[in-house]
Parts: C-alpha cells; structure tokens; sequence
C-alpha cells in the first residue's frame, strides 16, 4: 500500500529535477548572451551574438531575427543561426504569417505544429521537409512598439518547447531589445561627434585662409588714401608664415615674366 506513494514522490522529485536543470541551463545561456552582448555596441555584433545562443542553446531547425523598417512595412532578416552569412536582406511579410503577426500585434506567436496549422499551408511542402515541428515569433519591442522579433524553429524529433523556454525566448528578446538601444544611442552619438570634429576642422581651416590670405596681402603696401585695417587673426603660425612666403614668391616670378 506504500509503494504508489512513494512511486509518486519519486516521480514529482524527478519532475522538479528536471525543472531546476532547465532553470539552470536557461540562467547560464542568459548569463553568456549577456556577457557577449555587454561587450560589443554593434548592432551586427548583438543580434547575430543571440541567433547564435539561442539556435545552440535548443538545437533548432531555424533562429532568426529580424527588425521592421521604419513604417513597419517590411523587415530585414539581420542576424540567423543555420546561415551566418545572411545579413541584411528584405523579406516579404506574406510569407511569414506567424512573423507578421508578432510584429503587428506586439506578442508572442506559438505554433505547437507547424504541419497542421492553416496559416501555414502555402508553406507546408518546405515545412514537412526539413522536418518542422513547432514555430515561436517573439516580438523585440521597445516602449511598448514591436520593432522586431525572434523567430525560431524546432525540429519534429527535438525536444518541445515547454512554458519556461518561451518565457526565456522572451527575457532575452527584451535584452536584445536593450543592447539595441544601447548601440542606437552610441551610433547616434558617434555620428554627432563626428559632424561636430568636421565643423571644427572647416572653421580652423578657414582661420588659418584667412590668415594666409592677410599675410599675403600684407605684403603689399596700402595705397594713398586708404586707412590701414586691424588684422583679422591672431599671430601667425610658422606654417601660415611659410605659406605665405611661397605664394609670394611665386606671385613674383609670374609678375617677372610678364
């Protein structure tokens, strides 16, 4: 009579064995995506860091991601974990029905079998043969926009996906949403700095024109009548002086000629 009871306490003990070893295997590929995404503030770098993860971290047929274009008219597929190399590249909407989904709705799509949903039959053919068994679009979304999202593809004789795993999918969906920002906000700044050095670089060079060009005139006696101006610039620089001194002597030389 104690027997099946003690069967069962077994079998509950196995269960939750088994839900603390996924938990960890979920805090370490967070833990590695983290440290991988932390270390870049490249947009390239981070998207293609957590294709990567995620695609090893549940062997899958397919991990890819993709950003909307401003408008949310079309995505680009920007970082996959079975074709590293892709990159970039436009993808029509109404091919991805559970893609276009998330996007536009802003939450997770779960296809538990992709050979029996409806949505999927134009797509059924390529489905069945690469063995497709369930598809996830998670939405990438920032302040409350989709402006992306994860799709990834499992294989019918891999392991399933349970409740936990898709809430794991979506804290790192969030953190990639993050690492984006992140590396938005250093492009922009990056971009500033450099419209703000090319500034300064043309208002120096225009300085030291104006500089040349004084010195040079200087050179000159002012004709009767007219009142000597202040100059215009500072000392000149050793450079400016020796400029200023070719020119003139070229200037001479021509004069001779004449």
């Amino acid at each position: 009579m104690t027997a099946a009871p003690a069967f069962d306490e077994v079998e509950r003990l196995q269960i939750r064995l088994g839900a603390l070893e996924q938990e960890r295997k979920h805090l370490l590929a967070v833990i590695e995506i983290l440290q991988e995404i932390s270390g870049t503030l490249h947009f390239a770098d981070i998207v293609q860091s957590v294709a990567l993860r995620l695609g090893e971290t549940f062997g899958l047929d397919r991990c890819s991601i993709f950003l909307a274009e401003r408008g949310g008219r079309r995505v680009r597929l920007v970082a996959s974990y079975e074709d590293p190399g892709i990159r970039n590249y436009v993808v029509d909407l109404e091919r991805y029905p559970e893609l276009r989904r998330a996007i536009q709705t802003g939450e997770t799509v779960f296809i538990a079998d992709a050979a029996t949903d409806p949505s999927l039959s134009p797509a059924r053919g390529s489905l069945t043969a690469r063995r497709v068994k369930a598809i996830t679009a998670i939405p990438i979304s920032w302040r409350g926009t989709a402006i992306g999202a994860i799709l990834l593809r499992t294989f019918r004789d891999g392991p399933a996906f349970s409740t936990a795993d898709l809430q794991f999918c979506q804290v790192v969906a969030n953190l990639t949403a993050k690492a984006l920002r992140n590396a938005h906000r250093f492009e922009k700044l990056r971009q500033q700095r450099g419209e703000n050095g090319a500034l300064r670089r043309r208002e120096r060079e225009q300085a030291a024109l104006i500089g040349f060009l004084r010195n040079l005139l200087s050179a000159y006696p002012p004709r009767a009548g007219l009142e000597d101006e202040s100059d215009l610039t500072a000392d000149a620089t050793p450079e400016i002086t020796r400029l200023s001194g070719v020119a003139q002597a070229v200037l001479s030389q021509e004069a001779a000629s004449r």
